[in-house]
């Protein structure tokens, strides 16, 4: 027996099972390869913004660099809108310094939600395929290994080498299920992980900033 032989033989309702496991496994690698991508892509970048924004370069300076650039993303994000705000509360006349470092912190917040709801893209569905492919290759299973029986049956003569063929190509549906879903599952867990680093330090570089800009308006009032 070969695994090609038992997928032709199997039931169309088990080849369709089969084929749309193999077409969500397919899909999960796509989706697993490119959200690496992006995810290196940030963390590069968020590095690099990150050695250049504590070498204690100007931050207007900092801030023309970045909004000149067509490709930012992360931490640059934050920073952009924060000090765009900050720029154009200080200029309000009248305006309260806590207002104005609330409004920032507003502003920063609501960047570093954009960018991890980017980065948490397309997550969802490689939970989705880890969740259901068990249960899709099971069902898949089941339907087969009721259709062996049933011919089985019919046959009149049981013996193993009559049953084998018929429960062998229906257990391939539960392989191919868990073929999908266990990369899935490892994925989603360590993107998760990562989003969760990048959020923690999002958070870490906006209170950091926060400070930095309320002791330059304290030193030099509006």
């Amino acid at each position: 027996m070969s695994v090609v032989k038992l997928l032709l033989d199997a039931s169309l309702p088990v080849q369709f099972i089969m084929a749309l496991l193999m077409v969500m496994s397919v899909l999960s690698w796509t989706r697993i390869i490119m959200k690496w991508i992006d995810v290196r892509h940030a963390r590069l970048h968020t590095e690099d913004f990150e050695r250049a924004f504590w070498s204690g370069a100007d931050l207007n300076h900092m801030y023309q660099q970045v909004s000149g650039k067509k490709d930012g993303i992360g931490m640059e994000k934050i920073f952009q809108a924060g000090f765009a705000e900050f720029v154009k509360l200080r200029r309000q006349p009248g305006g309260e310094l806590s207002d104005t470092m609330d409004g920032t912190r507003r502003a920063m917040k609501a960047a570093a939600q954009r960018e991890l709801d980017e980065l948490d893209r397309h997550t969802a569905f490689l939970a989705t395929v880890g969740s259901v492919s068990p249960y899709i290759g099971l069902f898949g299973t089941v339907w087969g290994i009721m259709h062996a029986f049933i011919g089985l049956g019919n046959a009149g003569n049981a013996t193993l080498a009559t049953v084998a063929p018929g429960i062998a190509e229906a257990l391939i549906a539960t392989a191919i299920g868990l073929f999908a879903a266990i990369p899935a599952v490892v994925a989603y867990n360590r993107f998760a992980y990562d989003i969760d680093r990048f959020a923690n330090r999002f958070d870490t570089f906006m209170e950091e900033f926060s400070n930095i800009l309320q002791r330059q308006a304290t030193k030099a009032p509006n």
